[in-house]
């Protein structure tokens, strides 16, 4: 029987890359693999129907499952994972020392409202530090450069937070160093903590050591994105659903295995100085397998973004983890 072929787009990780070159097929698919420069250009054209499998952001995914017919069903597959404090940037000359003097600041956030990156650092400051993800006035828009409000993913407005869209000449960037906001959520680092430090820097100074005292704590690895398939598609062969999974899994195998391989000879394949103490560092905090796939290794974590969602106003009803997965996936 001839293979099934299908478009996959995701962006450009060491964890896809055996897939990309195609190392790795998935049994019964041939697959044509996509990217983009910016993973947001994925997920745009995913939400406009151009892929049949394509990673997408969890906030998107969980708001398309409360459409009238959600047009994905997911994979326990985890792409993209980024601790998130290091995500939020202040104006030093704002009078914010530490969390709670956040409360009730003018607040940057990029794009929209609820983009993954700020989800989580607004779960970890209500749950860590007592600050709620309404006690701000959020700005949303684009980061360094004015752009026009994006009409592929309509916004939300939860009641109780104030939201207001910047100007068609504005940026989130530039209102930063210039105090016209006190704070931003950030996925993406802003030029200005480069370029003006005296004015712009972190919450978190020591971001990495609040990172791994939080992994400590809870042992959560924030997702921002999963991989999801077309729901026509799915229902049509569902058996693609396992074997995605199992080609991402190989794939995964095969990074893992290359970094294993590289740190006995201390990781000359990267130009990061001390990256084989780095992993060792990892491993000692997180284990072998830090970055697993599957729905129960990964059900705090889940259990955790989904009540954040719920908590931040973006979604209506509560759902569990084994909601959001192709059921032949659980397992």
């Amino acid at each position: 029987m001839a293979s099934l072929k299908l478009r996959l787009a995701c962006w450009h990780y060491d964890r896809t890359r055996a897939l990309a070159d195609g190392t790795v097929q998935p049994e019964g698919i041939e697959l044509a693999f996509s990217s983009a420069q910016q993973v947001g250009e994925i997920m745009q054209r995913a939400l406009q129907g151009e892929y049949d499998v394509t990673e997408l952001g969890l906030t998107y995914y969980l708001r398309s499952l409360e459409a009238p017919n959600p047009p994905f069903i997911a994979i326990p597959v985890f792409p993209n994972r980024l601790f998130r404090h290091g995500a939020i940037f202040i104006n030093k000359q704002s009078g914010i020392a530490g969390p709670r003097d956040l409360i009730g600041k003018k607040v940057g956030e990029l794009h929209r409202y609820g983009h993954d990156a700020g989800i989580w650092s607004k779960g970890a400051l209500s749950d860590d530090y007592g600050v709620p993800a309404n006690s701000f006035t959020y700005y949303v828009g684009a980061l360094d450069k004015p752009a026009a409000a994006a009409d592929w993913a309509a916004p939300i407005a939860p009641p109780g937070v104030r939201i207001h869209g910047i100007g068609p000449g504005q940026t989130l960037d530039a209102m930063l160093e210039s105090g016209e906001i006190d704070a931003l959520f950030s996925a993406w680092v802003p030029p200005s903590f480069v370029a003006a430090p005296a004015k712009v820097g972190r919450l978190f100074d020591d971001y990495e050591t609040v990172e791994r005292d939080y992994f400590r704590r809870t042992r959560i690895f924030p997702m921002m994105h999963t991989v999801v398939i077309r729901r026509d598609l799915y229902r049509e062969n569902p058996w693609i659903a396992r074997s995605l999974v199992a080609a991402f899994q190989k794939a995964k195998a095969i990074a893992e295995g290359g970094y294993r391989a590289g740190s006995v000879f201390f990781t000359p394949s990267l130009m990061i100085p001390w990256a084989a103490s780095l992993q060792d560092r990892n491993r000692e905090l997180m284990g072998d397998d830090y970055w697993p796939y599957g729905v129960e290794r990964n059900r705090k974590t889940l259990e955790t973004v989904l009540r954040y969602h719920r908590e931040q106003g973006l979604l209506q009803r509560a759902w569990k983890p084994e909601e959001l997965f192709a059921p032949e996936t659980i397992g």
